[in-house]
């Protein structure tokens, strides 16, 4: 069992309430098994941390990062070392990638995931 238990985070769901474009876009993408068939699930509560969106078969985290991330590379930096210390692979992409080239993002998304 992993040590990072799962727990249901008051927070998550006012943040799927009011998710960023870059978010909204990249979930139309993921929702309902729509790339290879694979279950993400958004705002998800892992241990103490919200993911923007994780694959639960797929161990696979996928962080979208705003501006606010580029003053935080530490504690992202720790963040992802503890998830993958728990061996869950954390892939992130900056707002801006996601709203330009989404062909590129599923495509490095898609590298990640196991043939179903």
């Amino acid at each position: 069992m992993s040590r990072v238990a799962r727990t249901t985070s008051p927070h998550a769901r006012p943040l799927r309430a009011t998710m960023p474009e870059a978010e909204t876009r990249l979930w139309h993408q993921l929702r309902d098994r729509r790339l290879m068939g694979h279950k993400f699930r958004r705002q998800h509560s892992i241990g103490p941390f919200i993911a923007d969106f994780a694959c639960i078969a797929a161990r696979l985290v996928i962080e979208l990062d705003g501006s606010q991330h580029a003053s935080a590379t530490k504690a992202d930096a720790r963040r992802t070392a503890l998830l993958a210390s728990e061996g869950w692979t954390v892939i992130r992409f900056w707002n801006a990638l996601v709203l330009t080239d989404m062909d590129n993002v599923l495509r490095e998304i898609i590298t990640h995931l196991p043939e179903q």
